[in-house]
């Protein structure tokens, strides 16, 4: 039950990564090794959007489509200096 509250919050927070990303991205603590794979992996995604569920599926179908994408961004989270997790809240 932890874990799925904190996946929960995770998505609420959702909204503060985008000053997040630009700073990291911006960054002279991240090494160019982390911002490369960052970009690799959400590129990767998007020229290659494979579904579990397909979008036709309404509802069920984006929900795959949600959890790629926070599973990316919680990759990106881990990479980040921890000044810049303690300054977005994340």
């Amino acid at each position: 039950m932890r874990k799925v509250w904190k996946r929960l919050r995770f998505i609420v927070k959702i909204r503060r990564f985008i000053p997040f990303l630009i700073e990291f991205f911006r960054s002279q603590e991240v090494s160019m090794l982390k911002k490369t794979s960052a970009i690799l992996l959400l590129s990767i995604y998007t020229v290659f959007p494979f579904d579990i569920i397909p979008d036709w599926l309404g509802l069920f179908g984006v929900i795959d489509d949600v959890a790629v994408l926070l599973f990316i961004l919680q990759q990106i989270v881990k990479m980040a200096p921890s000044h810049l997790k303690n300054k977005y809240g994340i």
